[in-house]
């Protein structure tokens, strides 16, 4: 989560991408970033015993929404 703020403050799209698992703890680390709205993408846990092709079925259902928050900076919301 770190990573995505630190990227987006300097002017570098990213999204943010955690299991459904690390919620918690990615809205922790954008609370202590400063940025307790940022935008981020979960995905169902786990991740690790997917197949090849199982990690791209399910990276085909996020597309969109990666697309949508490269294309608006996820620290839209920062105050």
């Amino acid at each position: 989560m770190a990573d995505g703020i630190i990227l987006e403050r300097a002017g570098v799209p990213a999204v943010v991408v955690c299991t459904d698992a690390f919620r918690g703890a990615a809205e922790a680390m954008a609370q202590f970033q400063g940025v307790p709205g940022y935008r981020y993408i979960a995905v169902p846990h786990p991740v690790e015993p997917l197949s090849e092709v199982e990690l791209m079925e399910l990276s085909a259902q996020f597309i969109e929404e990666v697309i949508g928050l490269l294309l608006t900076s996820p620290l839209a919301d920062e105050g």
